[in-house]
């Protein structure tokens, strides 16, 4: 996964688990606009998501975190 979307990726829960706490949960669509401006990277965090690691469709976001940070 490029760098620019993993920095994202840990922004976004981090942004995420302040607001609303450890427990919320979020979809890798958390991370895009809601329209497909960019669908190579949309398609990046979809398979990393889905095929890589095989997670549910809502996930916590520490969790998502936390994998993302150590290079999962």
């Amino acid at each position: 996964m490029r760098e620019s979307l993993r920095a994202k990726i840990v922004a976004v829960c981090t942004d995420k688990i302040t607001k609303k706490g450890d427990t919320v949960g979020l979809s890798f669509y958390a991370f895009f606009a809601n329209k497909n401006d960019d669908p190579e990277l949309l398609m990046e965090a979809a398979e990393w998501w889905i095929k890589t690691h095989r997670l549910d469709h809502f996930e916590k976001a520490v969790k998502i975190r936390d994998m993302v940070q150590a290079g999962l």
